[in-house]
Protein backbone atom coordinates (compact mmCIF):
# COMPACT_ATOMS: atom_id res chain seq x y z
CA UNK A 1 0.00 0.00 0.00
CA UNK A 2 1.56 3.29 -0.74
CA UNK A 3 -0.72 5.70 0.66
CA UNK A 4 -2.54 6.35 4.11
CA UNK A 5 -5.00 3.69 5.15
CA UNK A 6 -8.10 3.84 3.92
CA UNK A 7 -10.39 5.57 6.00
CA UNK A 8 -7.59 7.68 7.70
CA UNK A 9 -6.99 11.51 6.87
CA UNK A 10 -3.93 12.35 5.32
CA UNK A 11 -0.98 13.76 7.54
CA UNK A 12 -1.34 17.68 6.99
CA UNK A 13 1.73 20.02 7.09
CA UNK A 14 1.26 22.65 8.86
CA UNK A 15 -0.77 21.25 11.63
CA UNK A 16 -3.41 23.57 12.14
CA UNK A 17 -2.97 26.42 14.74
CA UNK A 18 -5.33 28.24 17.04
CA UNK A 19 -8.49 29.18 16.36
CA UNK A 20 -8.48 26.59 13.43
CA UNK A 21 -11.97 24.56 13.42
CA UNK A 22 -11.18 20.61 15.11
CA UNK A 23 -12.66 18.88 11.92
CA UNK A 24 -9.66 20.61 10.17
CA UNK A 25 -7.06 19.28 12.28
CA UNK A 26 -5.12 15.82 12.08
CA UNK A 27 -6.90 13.75 14.37
CA UNK A 28 -4.01 11.34 14.24
CA UNK A 29 -1.40 13.59 16.41
CA UNK A 30 -3.82 14.37 18.53
CA UNK A 31 -4.36 10.50 19.25
CA UNK A 32 -1.22 9.91 19.63
CA UNK A 33 -0.21 12.55 22.51
CA UNK A 34 -3.25 11.14 24.60
CA UNK A 35 -2.31 7.94 24.46
CA UNK A 36 1.67 8.85 24.94
CA UNK A 37 0.12 11.40 27.95
CA UNK A 38 -1.71 7.92 29.40
CA UNK A 39 1.48 6.05 29.41
CA UNK A 40 3.50 9.13 31.30
CA UNK A 41 0.52 9.23 33.91
CA UNK A 42 1.03 5.43 34.29
CA UNK A 43 4.61 5.22 34.59
CA UNK A 44 4.38 6.99 37.08
CA UNK A 45 1.86 5.12 39.03
CA UNK A 46 3.91 2.27 38.41
CA UNK A 47 7.14 3.51 40.27
CA UNK A 48 6.22 2.70 43.64
CA UNK A 49 5.47 -0.79 42.49
CA UNK A 50 8.26 -1.46 40.94
CA UNK A 51 9.94 -3.33 43.97
CA UNK A 52 7.26 -5.79 44.37
CA UNK A 53 7.16 -6.99 40.27
CA UNK A 54 9.41 -7.77 38.01
CA UNK A 55 6.58 -7.35 35.52
CA UNK A 56 5.77 -4.01 36.42
CA UNK A 57 9.53 -3.04 36.21
CA UNK A 58 9.21 -4.80 32.84
CA UNK A 59 6.34 -2.63 31.66
CA UNK A 60 7.89 0.32 33.09
CA UNK A 61 11.60 0.04 31.40
CA UNK A 62 9.00 -0.81 28.12
CA UNK A 63 7.15 2.52 28.08
CA UNK A 64 10.02 4.63 29.31
CA UNK A 65 12.19 3.97 26.48
CA UNK A 66 9.78 5.67 24.05
CA UNK A 67 6.97 7.28 25.69
CA UNK A 68 8.62 10.76 26.04
CA UNK A 69 10.65 10.68 23.01
CA UNK A 70 7.65 9.87 21.32
CA UNK A 71 6.48 13.29 22.59
CA UNK A 72 10.00 14.63 21.56
CA UNK A 73 9.51 14.01 17.84
CA UNK A 74 6.21 15.33 17.68
CA UNK A 75 7.10 18.38 19.71
CA UNK A 76 10.11 18.67 16.88
CA UNK A 77 7.75 18.05 14.04
CA UNK A 78 5.69 21.11 14.74
CA UNK A 79 8.72 22.83 15.29
CA UNK A 80 9.72 23.27 11.82
CA UNK A 81 8.38 26.59 11.14
CA UNK A 82 9.33 28.27 14.04
CA UNK A 83 12.16 30.96 12.69
CA UNK A 84 12.37 33.05 15.62
CA UNK A 85 10.31 36.17 14.80
CA UNK A 86 9.24 38.70 17.30
CA UNK A 87 5.34 36.70 16.89
CA UNK A 88 6.69 33.33 17.41
CA UNK A 89 9.08 34.41 19.97
CA UNK A 90 6.42 35.68 21.89
CA UNK A 91 4.10 32.80 22.12
CA UNK A 92 7.68 31.22 23.02
CA UNK A 93 7.28 33.06 26.09
CA UNK A 94 3.56 32.79 27.16
CA UNK A 95 3.88 29.05 26.18
CA UNK A 96 7.04 27.63 27.35
CA UNK A 97 8.47 30.18 29.90
CA UNK A 98 5.86 31.72 31.91
CA UNK A 99 4.17 28.00 32.50
CA UNK A 100 7.94 26.92 33.82
CA UNK A 101 8.33 29.91 36.00
CA UNK A 102 5.20 29.39 37.39
CA UNK A 103 5.09 25.04 37.53
CA UNK A 104 8.30 24.85 39.04
CA UNK A 105 7.02 27.70 41.73
CA UNK A 106 3.99 25.17 42.23
CA UNK A 107 5.71 21.90 42.30
CA UNK A 108 8.76 23.35 44.38
CA UNK A 109 5.86 24.77 47.43
CA UNK A 110 3.83 21.20 46.59
CA UNK A 111 6.89 19.29 46.89
CA UNK A 112 7.95 20.74 50.15
CA UNK A 113 5.29 18.76 52.05
CA UNK A 114 5.37 15.60 49.81
CA UNK A 115 8.59 14.86 50.40
CA UNK A 116 9.26 16.32 53.45
CA UNK A 117 11.35 19.24 52.64
CA UNK A 118 10.00 22.31 54.03
CA UNK A 119 12.60 24.58 53.60
CA UNK A 120 13.25 23.54 50.09
CA UNK A 121 13.95 26.83 47.99
CA UNK A 122 12.32 27.77 44.36
CA UNK A 123 15.16 27.75 41.81
CA UNK A 124 14.65 28.62 38.30
CA UNK A 125 17.71 26.77 37.13
CA UNK A 126 17.14 23.80 38.70
CA UNK A 127 14.10 22.41 36.94
CA UNK A 128 12.18 20.08 39.82
CA UNK A 129 9.78 16.71 38.64
CA UNK A 130 7.68 17.45 35.40
CA UNK A 131 9.01 21.23 34.69
CA UNK A 132 12.43 20.15 33.20
CA UNK A 133 10.24 19.59 29.21
CA UNK A 134 9.75 23.14 29.75
CA UNK A 135 12.93 24.12 30.52
CA UNK A 136 14.62 21.88 27.62
CA UNK A 137 11.72 22.81 25.13
CA UNK A 138 12.62 26.39 25.44
CA UNK A 139 15.64 25.51 24.63
CA UNK A 140 15.53 23.34 22.07
CA UNK A 141 12.93 25.42 20.36
CA UNK A 142 15.38 28.41 20.43
CA UNK A 143 18.20 26.27 18.07
CA UNK A 144 15.59 25.14 15.69
CA UNK A 145 16.26 27.64 12.75
CA UNK A 146 20.73 26.51 13.81
CA UNK A 147 19.25 22.99 13.30
CA UNK A 148 17.32 23.46 10.06
CA UNK A 149 20.05 25.14 8.21
CA UNK A 150 22.93 22.77 9.09
CA UNK A 151 23.80 20.07 6.30
CA UNK A 152 23.45 16.50 8.80
CA UNK A 153 21.34 18.13 11.42
CA UNK A 154 20.50 14.26 12.95
CA UNK A 155 24.16 13.37 13.56
CA UNK A 156 25.14 16.38 14.76
CA UNK A 157 22.92 16.17 17.08
CA UNK A 158 23.63 12.56 18.52
CA UNK A 159 26.88 13.55 18.56
CA UNK A 160 26.07 16.13 20.93
CA UNK A 161 24.16 13.67 22.99
CA UNK A 162 27.09 11.40 22.72
CA UNK A 163 29.14 13.81 24.62
CA UNK A 164 26.94 14.66 26.97
CA UNK A 165 26.66 11.43 27.95
CA UNK A 166 30.47 11.26 29.04
CA UNK A 167 30.87 14.70 30.13
CA UNK A 168 29.32 14.23 33.99
CA UNK A 169 30.54 17.85 34.59
CA UNK A 170 27.71 19.25 33.11
CA UNK A 171 25.68 20.11 36.52
CA UNK A 172 22.38 19.83 36.62
CA UNK A 173 21.29 23.71 36.00
CA UNK A 174 18.61 23.74 33.77
CA UNK A 175 18.59 19.96 33.81
CA UNK A 176 21.24 20.35 30.34
CA UNK A 177 22.25 16.76 30.52
CA UNK A 178 19.08 15.58 29.97
CA UNK A 179 18.07 18.20 27.39
CA UNK A 180 21.15 17.06 25.38
CA UNK A 181 20.54 13.71 25.56
CA UNK A 182 17.25 14.27 24.71
CA UNK A 183 18.33 16.62 21.88
CA UNK A 184 18.54 14.22 18.50
CA UNK A 185 14.77 13.28 19.36
CA UNK A 186 13.63 17.18 18.84
CA UNK A 187 16.08 17.48 15.87
CA UNK A 188 14.27 13.82 14.17
CA UNK A 189 11.12 15.69 14.30
CA UNK A 190 12.10 18.75 12.44
CA UNK A 191 13.97 16.59 10.13
CA UNK A 192 10.74 14.40 9.49
CA UNK A 193 8.17 14.95 6.80
CA UNK A 194 4.12 13.63 6.60
CA UNK A 195 5.24 10.81 4.28
CA UNK A 196 7.50 9.89 6.81
CA UNK A 197 4.55 9.09 9.09
CA UNK A 198 2.29 7.79 6.14
CA UNK A 199 5.08 5.42 6.39
CA UNK A 200 4.19 3.79 9.94
CA UNK A 201 0.50 4.06 9.42
CA UNK A 202 0.62 1.39 6.83
CA UNK A 203 -0.91 -2.26 8.15
CA UNK A 204 2.61 -3.55 7.63
CA UNK A 205 3.63 -1.30 10.00
CA UNK A 206 0.77 -1.90 12.40
CA UNK A 207 1.38 -5.96 11.63
CA UNK A 208 5.15 -5.51 12.49
CA UNK A 209 4.69 -3.86 15.42
CA UNK A 210 3.50 -6.30 17.28
CA UNK A 211 6.59 -8.58 17.52
CA UNK A 212 8.58 -5.73 18.30
CA UNK A 213 6.62 -4.85 21.01
CA UNK A 214 6.66 -8.54 21.90
CA UNK A 215 10.37 -8.82 21.63
CA UNK A 216 10.81 -5.30 23.63
CA UNK A 217 9.10 -6.55 26.24
CA UNK A 218 11.10 -9.62 26.44
CA UNK A 219 14.03 -8.32 26.56
CA UNK A 220 12.87 -5.78 29.36
CA UNK A 221 12.14 -8.55 31.71
CA UNK A 222 15.40 -9.84 30.90
CA UNK A 223 17.03 -6.59 31.40
CA UNK A 224 15.13 -5.43 34.77
CA UNK A 225 17.84 -6.94 36.98
CA UNK A 226 20.80 -5.87 34.75
CA UNK A 227 20.03 -2.89 33.46
CA UNK A 228 18.93 0.30 35.47
CA UNK A 229 16.06 2.06 33.79
CA UNK A 230 17.60 5.43 34.66
CA UNK A 231 19.60 4.85 31.37
CA UNK A 232 15.88 5.81 29.65
CA UNK A 233 15.90 9.03 32.17
CA UNK A 234 18.51 10.57 29.93
CA UNK A 235 19.25 12.68 33.25
CA UNK A 236 22.66 11.28 34.12
CA UNK A 237 26.36 10.95 32.88
CA UNK A 238 27.07 7.05 32.27
CA UNK A 239 29.68 7.49 34.51
CA UNK A 240 26.82 8.36 37.23
CA UNK A 241 25.31 5.71 36.42
CA UNK A 242 28.71 3.33 37.01
CA UNK A 243 29.61 2.66 33.94
CA UNK A 244 32.92 3.64 32.00
CA UNK A 245 32.96 6.34 29.93
CA UNK A 246 33.52 4.68 26.63
CA UNK A 247 30.38 2.91 26.82
CA UNK A 248 28.35 6.11 25.95
CA UNK A 249 30.09 6.43 22.48
CA UNK A 250 27.88 2.83 22.36
CA UNK A 251 25.14 3.14 24.50
CA UNK A 252 23.53 6.39 23.25
CA UNK A 253 23.24 5.55 19.71
CA UNK A 254 21.94 2.40 20.70
CA UNK A 255 19.21 3.53 22.83
CA UNK A 256 18.37 6.14 20.65
CA UNK A 257 17.89 3.47 18.26
CA UNK A 258 15.64 0.83 20.14
CA UNK A 259 13.45 4.46 21.41
CA UNK A 260 12.95 5.60 17.39
CA UNK A 261 11.58 1.92 16.72
CA UNK A 262 9.28 1.64 19.65
CA UNK A 263 7.89 5.15 18.58
CA UNK A 264 7.33 4.05 15.29
CA UNK A 265 5.86 0.61 16.53
CA UNK A 266 3.64 3.13 19.00
CA UNK A 267 2.64 4.98 16.18
CA UNK A 268 1.86 2.51 13.95
CA UNK A 269 -0.66 1.84 16.18
CA UNK A 270 -2.39 5.43 16.63
CA UNK A 271 -5.63 5.38 14.97
CA UNK A 272 -6.16 8.10 12.46
CA UNK A 273 -10.17 8.86 12.53
CA UNK A 274 -11.41 10.85 15.67
CA UNK A 275 -12.29 8.76 18.15
CA UNK A 276 -14.12 9.46 21.67
CA UNK A 277 -10.44 11.02 22.93
CA UNK A 278 -9.26 13.11 19.89
CA UNK A 279 -10.53 15.96 21.65
CA UNK A 280 -8.39 15.22 24.65
CA UNK A 281 -5.42 15.33 22.34
CA UNK A 282 -5.50 19.19 22.37
CA UNK A 283 -5.44 18.89 26.32
CA UNK A 284 -2.03 17.09 26.78
CA UNK A 285 0.07 19.72 28.23
CA UNK A 286 -2.62 19.99 30.53
CA UNK A 287 -2.55 16.70 31.60
CA UNK A 288 1.21 16.48 31.53
CA UNK A 289 1.68 19.58 34.24
CA UNK A 290 -1.42 18.84 36.59
CA UNK A 291 -1.34 15.00 36.67
CA UNK A 292 2.56 15.13 38.50
CA UNK A 293 0.57 16.67 41.96
CA UNK A 294 -1.28 13.68 41.88
CA UNK A 295 1.88 11.69 41.44
CA UNK A 296 3.44 13.13 44.31
CA UNK A 297 1.09 13.22 46.63
CA UNK A 298 -0.04 9.45 46.29
CA UNK A 299 2.37 8.08 48.31
CA UNK A 300 1.99 10.49 51.36
CA UNK A 301 -1.47 9.88 51.08
CA UNK A 302 -0.74 6.34 51.95
CA UNK A 303 -2.57 5.06 48.77
CA UNK A 304 0.08 2.57 47.99
CA UNK A 305 0.14 1.11 51.87
CA UNK A 306 -2.30 -1.30 50.89
CA UNK A 307 -1.07 -4.74 50.53
CA UNK A 308 -3.72 -5.57 47.89
CA UNK A 309 -2.49 -2.51 45.72
CA UNK A 310 1.13 -4.92 45.15
CA UNK A 311 -1.25 -7.56 43.53
CA UNK A 312 -1.49 -8.28 39.90
CA UNK A 313 -4.80 -6.72 40.35
CA UNK A 314 -3.93 -4.12 42.61
CA UNK A 315 -1.69 -3.17 39.33
CA UNK A 316 -4.71 -2.85 36.89
CA UNK A 317 -6.43 -0.31 39.29
CA UNK A 318 -3.58 1.81 39.37
CA UNK A 319 -2.94 1.96 35.80
CA UNK A 320 -6.66 2.65 35.03
CA UNK A 321 -6.86 5.20 37.93
CA UNK A 322 -3.69 6.80 36.38
CA UNK A 323 -5.76 6.53 33.13
CA UNK A 324 -8.44 8.26 34.03
CA UNK A 325 -7.01 11.16 36.03
CA UNK A 326 -5.04 12.15 33.25
CA UNK A 327 -7.94 11.60 30.94
CA UNK A 328 -9.89 14.21 33.46
CA UNK A 329 -7.16 16.21 33.35
CA UNK A 330 -6.66 16.84 29.69
CA UNK A 331 -11.50 17.92 29.16
CA UNK A 332 -11.99 21.30 28.77
CA UNK A 333 -13.56 21.88 31.76
CA UNK A 334 -9.84 21.47 33.76
CA UNK A 335 -8.68 23.62 30.54
CA UNK A 336 -10.40 26.38 31.46
CA UNK A 337 -9.60 26.32 35.31
CA UNK A 338 -6.10 25.79 34.26
CA UNK A 339 -5.64 28.29 31.57
CA UNK A 340 -4.60 31.17 33.11
CA UNK A 341 -1.59 29.08 34.31
CA UNK A 342 -0.24 26.79 30.71
CA UNK A 343 -1.84 29.27 28.23
CA UNK A 344 -2.00 32.60 29.98
CA UNK A 345 -2.79 35.58 27.51
CA UNK A 346 -0.82 38.45 28.12
CA UNK A 347 -1.16 41.09 25.55
CA UNK A 348 -0.29 43.84 27.97
CA UNK A 349 3.26 42.45 28.90
CA UNK A 350 4.71 43.36 24.85
CA UNK A 351 4.86 46.38 22.67
CA UNK A 352 1.52 47.80 20.90
CA UNK A 353 2.93 45.56 17.48
CA UNK A 354 1.58 42.43 19.38
CA UNK A 355 -1.66 40.67 18.04
CA UNK A 356 -4.23 40.85 20.62
CA UNK A 357 -5.43 37.18 19.18
CA UNK A 358 -3.71 34.26 22.06
CA UNK A 359 -0.15 33.80 21.54
CA UNK A 360 -0.16 30.21 22.87
CA UNK A 361 -1.68 27.18 21.58
CA UNK A 362 -2.00 23.85 23.88
CA UNK A 363 -3.78 21.87 21.20
CA UNK A 364 -0.37 21.26 20.10
CA UNK A 365 1.19 20.35 23.18
CA UNK A 366 3.45 19.05 24.21
CA UNK A 367 4.80 21.67 21.72
CA UNK A 368 3.57 24.84 22.66
CA UNK A 369 4.86 28.32 20.95
CA UNK A 370 5.81 26.04 18.11
CA UNK A 371 3.30 28.06 15.28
Amino acid sequence: MSGPLAGRPPVQDPAPGPGRPAEDRDAFFDNAKYLAIVLVAAGHAWEPLRDGSRTVSALYMLVYAFHMPAFIVVAGYFSRTFDASPRRLRRLVTGVALPYVVFETAYTLWTRWTDGVPDRPVSLLDPLYLTWFLAALFLWRLATPVWRHVRWPLPLALGVAVLASVTPSIGEDLDLQRTLQFLPYFVLGLCLRPEHFRLVRRRSARLLAVPVFAGALGVAYWAVPRLSGAWFYHRDSVQELGAPGWSGLVMTPVLFGCSVLLVACFLAWVPGRRTWFTTLGAGTLYGYLLHGFVAQGSEPWGWYEHAWVHEPLGALVVTAVAAATVTLLCTPPVRRVFRFAVEPDLPWFFGRDGSRRPLTDASTALDPGGR
